[in-house]
């Protein structure tokens, strides 16, 4: 688990970043975290990130008919902090995501969902 591990030490360094983990969306299990979960508790925070991931995978407006149109990522925003849900796309299986927590008022979305791919395309080739 070392390059878990790894990735989330690095997406913690993310400026406003609060917490951060990797999930399997397939059955709502955090496989690593690190930092704060919104909540207070990681495993539902990884269990909401999932239901969020199979609602734009799965569902009406957001499944895409194209050939190869798969969604990357879901941002969510609120009053105080960004959610971002990266899709970790590997050659044998799709179930991750790298879910990261983001201080609305510390973070820079643009610069953590840069970072957030960079994780997540490291992630697999390691």
């Amino acid at each position: 688990m070392s390059g878990i591990d790894d990735c989330l030490r690095q997406a913690m360094t993310i400026p406003g970043a609060i917490g951060a983990s990797v999930v399997d969306y397939t059955t709502g299990h955090a496989l690593a975290w690190a930092g704060n979960a919104p909540t207070g508790d990681p495993d539902a925070s990884a269990a909401g990130s999932s239901d969020v991931i199979q609602a734009a995978t799965h569902r009406a407006p957001f499944a895409s008919t194209r050939p190869g149109d798969l969604v990357e990522d879901v941002v969510i925003t609120t009053h105080g902090g960004y959610h971002l849900l990266r899709m970790i796309r590997t050659d044998f299986d799709s179930r991750l995501l790298l879910y990261v927590w983001l201080d609305r008022h510390e973070g820079n979305l643009a610069v953590a969902q840069r970072r957030i791919r960079i994780l997540a395309d490291e992630l697999v080739a390691a």
